[in-house]
């Protein structure tokens, strides 16, 4: 990335809405680059910040209920960690590996695959049947018809492909962790974009396209979390940014002037007015889609392409004794052909060794994850039947029956964007729509990655635009 633009002279106003990850990231890069003069107002219409990221007290233990961990071989939260002195909070995953709920069985993750697209190395005896591994076998023999350049839904090409169980037994679990979303509704293009550059480039075949994309060469573990939760990360931000943080806040209204920008915040009776240099959105999708439905009607048009999902996590802690027959896994994923409720089961206290029971005070915490896209009305239950459909799945996969000693429920309503064919397109059609307005930026996990990594580098990238427009032109504070 280039470096941004030398900062305004004159100390400006600057409005940033949202306060979860890439709002709150925003806002200190916003704070670096313009120092301490300028004024920024950072509004959120929940009572906390954090967004999807969020750290409770499950039995008296900080356990994050929202993501769990980042990618830590991308830069740009291991770059932020160093920013803000958090670095020697940063934990790793044990050596545990995963495991998978296929076929009525639970066996290893299987290996070998990108994503759940088989490659020639690819390792699935555990999980698919005679007939589904011979359809993995036959791939490469098959004419394949692609497009350059275009999108297809990831689940069509592996079913057309593979057949039927590669996608529902492997890449659909995988997936559905990450998007909360069907694989047959994911674009391959957004969800699985160095696969689609390989046929691009004329792979003969999906499993050679798989096969000739390498990981990342950096060493060192995959993933990363905080010692203490995400939260550790949001205060660190809101402190080093110090924003004049307006929670329970709600922009119903926004609206160019000559000069600059006019939100409409609070209550429609009692309506408050704030008169800005820049804007910056990091909220979800329809959000931005009703914020720029009048001022920039393209960037809203497309930002209503963008559909989102629901799901629940539920987090439970057990005495040490009554989860015996755990196995010492990191956790299950869940085929979505299995007769079970939930998508998968993360096994927190083995996964994570600052979690231990050893290290804490010898419970034992799970946390349980439901909701794809399209089954919202199965999580339109009450909390202790989310609990109940939690608990028998545990019953089913572990043997676990006892009552646990905590627990907590968090929904996330409409919580991830969903990465439909073209969201590739969308996501372009949204930025230079709002590059045509200087002052005006959109960040945040509709637009290139739902992870925490994506998310700080959009929120950067916004930030540093909106400095380089302040730059370019005679703004005039309005403090």
């Amino acid at each position: 990335m280039t470096s941004p633009a030398a900062a305004p002279t004159i100390a400006p106003t600057i409005a940033v809405v949202g306060a979860g990850i890439s709002g709150l990231a925003a806002a200190h890069r916003l704070r670096t680059l313009l120092g301490d003069a300028a004024r920024i107002v950072v509004c959120e219409r929940a009572a906390r910040t954090g967004g999807v990221l969020h750290t409770v007290d499950l039995g008296g233990v900080a356990v994050d209920v929202g993501a769990e961990a980042f990618l830590a071989r991308r830069p740009e939260v291991p770059a932020l960690l160093a920013e803000l002195g958090l670095t020697g909070r940063v934990v790793h995953p044990t050596r545990a590996a995963a495991s998978i709920r296929a076929g009525a069985r639970t066996g290893p993750l299987p290996t070998g695959t990108l994503l759940g697209v088989p490659t020639r190395a690819a390792h699935l005896g555990d999980v698919l049947s005679a007939e589904g591994l011979a359809a993995v076998a036959a791939e490469p023999g098959l004419p394949l018809d692609w497009e350059v350049g275009g999108d297809v839904a990831l689940g069509g090409l592996l079913r057309a492909r593979f057949g039927p169980e590669i996608a529902d037994r492997v890449a659909d679990p995988l997936l559905g962790g990450v998007y909360a979303g069907r694989v047959d509704a994911l674009g391959l293009r957004a969800t699985i974009p160095a696969l689609a550059a390989a046929l691009d480039a004329g792979a003969p075949s999906v499993t050679e396209a798989a096969s000739g994309i390498t990981g990342p060469a950096t060493a060192g573990p995959v993933f990363g979390a905080l010692d203490g939760g995400y939260d550790v990360l949001l205060d660190a931000l809101t402190a080093a940014a110090h924003p004049e943080l307006r929670l329970d806040t709600t922009v119903r209204l926004l609206e160019r002037t000559g000069t600059g920008w006019r939100l409409t915040l609070g209550p429609v009776p009692e309506p408050e007015h704030l008169d800005v240099d820049a804007v910056l959105l990091a909220v979800p999708a329809p959000a931005v889609r009703r914020l720029l439905a009048d001022g920039v009607p393209a960037a809203a048009a497309a930002a209503g392409r963008i559909e989102l999902a629901s799901s629940v996590v539920v987090a439970l802690a057990y005495r040490a004794a009554d989860t015996a027959a755990l196995p010492a896994t990191s956790g299950v994923l869940v085929a979505a052909d299995e007769p079970l409720s939930i998508k998968a089961a993360t096994h927190t206290s083995v996964k994570w060794g600052h979690l231990a029971p050893a290290t804490t005070d010898g419970l034992v915490r799970l946390r349980a994850s439901l909701g794809r896209f399209g089954e919202a009305e199965t999580l339109q239950v009450d909390d202790a039947a989310l609990v109940a459909m939690v608990r028998a799945d545990l019953a089913t996969l572990h043997g676990i029956t006892a009552a646990p000693a905590a627990v907590h429920v968090q929904r996330w309503g409409g919580g991830l964007p969903q990465y439909a064919v073209g969201h590739v397109d969308t996501v372009a059609a949204i930025e230079a729509a709002v590059a045509a307005h200087p002052g005006l930026a959109v960040a945040g996990s509709a637009l290139h990655g739902v992870g925490v990594p994506a998310c700080v580098g959009t929120a950067r990238a916004a930030a540093e635009r909106i400095v380089a427009a302040l730059a370019s032109t005679d703004h005039v504070s309005r403090r």
